[in-house]
């Protein structure tokens, strides 16, 4: 009877890079049909999250209340998609305000309790055991990524250095080499020990060591140096239990994006292997500068491509985008009239355009999430991180992996579009590099597919990991 599942609370930071895992998380223990699951989070970010659940799903989302104007927040600011990244910090201080509400819902429960909680959210171990439930981190970001970001934040190396040494390394965590200054989010690069961040990540991330383990989504096979990290420094169990991915779950924006038939339909009519997609992900956007100059790329390399653009830094992200001051002269009718390119704005059906055999190659941020959706279907990636542990990621995949070139590092980085059009055509074509490449994009698919397989005789890693990690918290 339903009354006897035991209850899984799913707790999300509010950035859809965040609760997109989660929510896929959420359907994915939905499946077994053994447990009453609960999302919480603040009220615009529920009712957002109820129209991307199916509609018979049994899943319960409950509201916290959240006022970001007690805060020095915009009204309606409850998700980062809304702010400009120097609030992202302010909203990030203000989450820690919704313990007393969690606890108290919390202590409304009545069954068997497992908290999974977000990464920004180490204050709920604690109330966790307080209240006596077992508790786990849940990171939608992989191994290797976030323990560069961990170490980093833990220990600021590159204080300790020379400012004119260009490369250091990481105390805790040598088999990461050399990290050079420009891979350094501006948040960390900036930091002292007692700037905002610093305060914030100090304290959040050294509470990871009341919970009772890491969930992480990815796969061991790929990430088993950045997973052992953890283990040996949290003495907690690590499993890695992902790709979790959930089809059709990014966020439209307010531009409303592309409908994904058309998107198809233009697709169709490319040849095998011959498209570029072009995405920075939920919440990143380059320059004026960069845009204009990778606009130039996108025509001079001649592919064919799909881009998402949004406004570049410095103006709204939800404004309208402005093709004749930020893109190349006449560049939307020439691609369109040539039936070359694509430029949507704001939003696009990832996973469908990356699972569709025309697209050959993905300019990405790195984002995780956009990595395991490309590395999932094959499709091998031309980096650009911009942000948090993109930089890492971005190393992983170029210099363990072998899936991906990097093309450009950051959002203040100069560009030059003969640049990037050699990167595109040094992936995309048949160079020495493009073929070995794309045929390690391949190998890895297969490496994902293979933890995934759940099978008479055969469980995949993630499979595994997944009924350790339930075992362990509900047995």
């Amino acid at each position: 009877m339903a009354e006897e599942k035991e209850e899984v609370v799913l707790f999300p930071f509010m950035a859809q890079g965040h609760i997109i895992p989660f929510l896929a998380l959420a359907l994915h223990l939905e499946k077994r049909q053994k447990y009453h699951i609960t999302i919480v989070n603040t009220s615009l970010n529920i009712r957002k999250l109820r129209s991307s659940l199916p509609p018979n799903s049994s899943i319960t989302l409950s509201e916290i209340p959240f006022n970001p104007s007690q805060h020095g927040l915009p009204p309606n600011t409850e998700n980062t998609d809304a702010i400009p990244y120097n609030l992202v910090i302010r909203l990030i201080q203000a989450s820690t305000t919704l313990k007393p509400a969690f606890t108290n819902l919390l202590r409304n429960k009545n069954r068997r309790l497992l908290v999974i909680a977000d990464i920004f959210f180490g204050w709920t171990a604690a109330v966790a055991k307080e209240l006596g439930a077992f508790h786990l981190i849940f990171s939608g970001c992989g191994g290797y990524g976030l323990a560069c970001y961990y170490s980093l934040w833990l220990n600021l190396p590159h204080r300790r250095v020379d400012p004119a040494q260009e490369f250091f390394t990481l105390p805790d965590f040598p088999e990461a080499l050399d990290i050079h200054r420009t891979q350094l989010p501006n948040n960390i690069s900036e930091a002292d020990g007692s700037d905002a961040w610093s305060l914030f990540q100090q304290q959040n991330l050294s509470e990871w060591v009341n919970s009772d383990g890491v969930l992480f989504n990815t796969v061991h096979g790929l990430d088993s140096v950045g997973l052992g990290y953890f283990k040996r420094k949290l003495n907690r169990p690590v499993w890695a239990i992902g790709p979790i991915i959930s089809a059709g779950s990014g966020s439209r924006g307010k531009g409303g994006g592309i409908n994904p038939k058309l998107c198809t339909e233009w697709l169709e009519a490319k040849p095998c292997n011959s498209v570029l997609f072009v995405c920075f992900g939920s919440m990143n956007t380059i320059s004026a500068s960069q845009m204009m100059e990778l606009g130039k790329a996108l025509e001079r390399c001649g592919k064919s491509f799909i881009w998402v653009v949004r406004p570049p830094i410095g103006f709204d992200i939800n404004s309208e985008f402005r093709e004749d001051e930020w893109l190349p002269e006449g560049f939307v009718e020439r691609v369109q009239e040539s039936g070359k390119g694509l430029v949507v704005r704001d939003w696009a059906p990832q996973l469908e355009i990356l699972s569709h055999s025309a697209v050959s190659v993905f300019l990405s941020h790195c984002g995780w999430n956009s990595v395991l959706e490309s590395l999932s279907q094959g499709v091998p990636i031309l980096g650009w991180p911009m942000a948090a542990e993109q930089f890492y990621n971005c190393k992983l995949l170029e210099e363990e992996v072998g899936v991906c070139v990097e093309v450009a590092r950051g959002k203040s980085c100069e560009v030059k579009c003969d640049d990037i059009a050699e990167k595109i055509a040094l992936v995309m074509e048949e160079t020495e590099k493009g073929i070995a490449t794309r045929k390690k994009a391949g190998y890895v698919r297969d490496v994902i597919r293979d933890a995934l397989k759940d099978e008479v005789g055969f469980k995949g890693s993630s499979v595994k990991a997944m009924d350790e990690f339930l075992s362990a918290a509900l047995s």
